[in-house]
C-alpha cells in the first residue's frame, strides 16, 4: 500500500460555503474478487473531503478506479474499509442526495424530455401537489434550454440534447452532490464545449458539490476547484492535488492566457506521462 504526499492549498478565501465539508472519505479501500483467490485491491488509502459548493475533477488513466470510486460515493458499491461520510452520516446506499450523469445517456426512450424528468421528480417527492411538481420540470427544462423539446422523445434528439435532458433530471430533485462520470465524454468537440459551459453556468447560479471524472485536462483546468490526479492501478489512490485558483465565474479564453494555467496544465502532464505512464 502506497501513501503519496498532496499539494493542496487552503481555500477559505472563497466563502464559508466552500469551507463547509459535505462530502469526507477517510482511508478508503476497496478490493474485488480474484480468480486467483486473492482479492485485488482496486483503490487504496483514499482520502478526501469535498466541500458543500466545491467542484473537483478526478483525472488518471483507465483502470485506476475513478469510476469505482464514484460508484461508491453514490451508494452502488460497498467500501471493503474505511468511511464514506455525507454531512456527517455514513453513506450506506444510494440516495436522490447524490445524482449520477452518465456518460451514455439513460433515457427511458418510450417517455418524452417531460416525462424522463418528471419521473425523477415523481420519485424524489412523492407528496407534492401535481401542479408544484409540473414547475419543477418545467423550470429545469428551461434551464437546460430544452422548453421547445419537451414533448419529443429520445431518439428525436442529439447527443447533447440527450444529455441536456440528463442534467435537468438530476438537477430537478435538488440534490446536494453532482457525480458526473466523463458527462462529456461521447459528445463531438464543439458541443462539448457548449456543453461543458452550460453546464458551468448553471453550477455557478445554484452551487452545489460536483465530482466529475474526466480524461480531459483542459476540462478539468476549466471546469473545477481542484483537479485530483490517481495513480495507475491496481491499488490506485490519491497522488497529487492541484487547486485551480480562477474564480468562477470564468471565461476559457481568458484563463488559458494566464501562466497559471499553463503551469497547472504542465503539472498533469508531468504526472499523468512521465510519473505515471501507461503501456496500454
Amino acid at each position: 500500500m502506497m501513501n503519496f504526499s498532496t499539494r493542496f492549498k487552503p481555500i477559505s478565501d472563497r466563502g464559508s460555503s466552500m469551507i463547509t465539508p459535505v462530502l469526507e472519505i477517510e482511508n478508503l479501500i476497496k478490493t474485488f474478487p480474484s480468480p486467483k483467490g486473492k482479492n485485488t485491491v482496486v483503490l487504496d488509502q483514499i482520502n478526501l473531503t469535498l466541500a458543500a459548493a466545491e467542484f473537483i475533477a478526478i483525472v488518471g488513466h483507465s483502470g485506476c478506479g475513478k469510476s469505482t470510486l464514484l460508484r461508491i460515493v453514490a451508494g452502488l458499491e460497498p467500501v471493503t474499509h474505511g468511511t464514506l461520510r455525507l454531512e456527517g452520516k455514513p453513506i450506506s446506499k444510494p440516495g436522490a442526495d447524490r445524482m449520477m450523469i452518465f456518460q451514455q445517456y439513460s433515457l427511458l426512450p418510450w417517455l418524452t424530455v417531460r416525462q424522463n424528468v418528471r419521473l425523477a421528480v415523481d420519485e424524489v417527492f412523492k407528496q407534492l401537489p401535481l401542479r408544484e411538481k409540473s414547475e419543477i420540470v418545467d423550470e429545469h427544462l428551461q434551464m437546460v434550454n430544452l422548453t421547445a423539446a419537451a414533448e419529443k422523445y429520445p431518439d428525436q434528439l442529439s447527443g447533447g440534447m440527450k444529455q441536456r435532458v440528463g442534467i435537468a433530471r438530476a438537477l430537478a430533485v435538488r440534490p446536494k452532490m453532482l457525480l458526473m462520470d466523463e458527462p462529456f465524454g461521447a459528445l463531438d468537440a464543439l458541443t462539448r464545449g457548449k456543453l461543458q459551459q452550460q453546464v458551468l453556468q448553471i453550477w455557478e447560479s445554484q452551487r452545489q458539490a460536483v465530482i466529475m471524472i474526466t480524461h480531459d485536462i483542459d476540462e478539468a483546468i476549466y471546469m473545477s476547484d481542484r483537479i485530483i490526479l490517481m495513480t495507475n492501478g491496481p491499488a490506485a489512490t490519491i497522488g497529487e492535488i492541484l487547486e485551480v485558483p480562477f474564480p468562477h465565474p470564468r471565461d476559457r479564453d481568458h484563463i488559458r492566457e494566464e501562466p497559471a494555467y499553463q503551469q497547472i496544465h504542465a503539472q498533469a502532464l508531468d504526472f499523468l506521462y512521465h510519473r505515471f505512464d501507461r503501456d496500454d
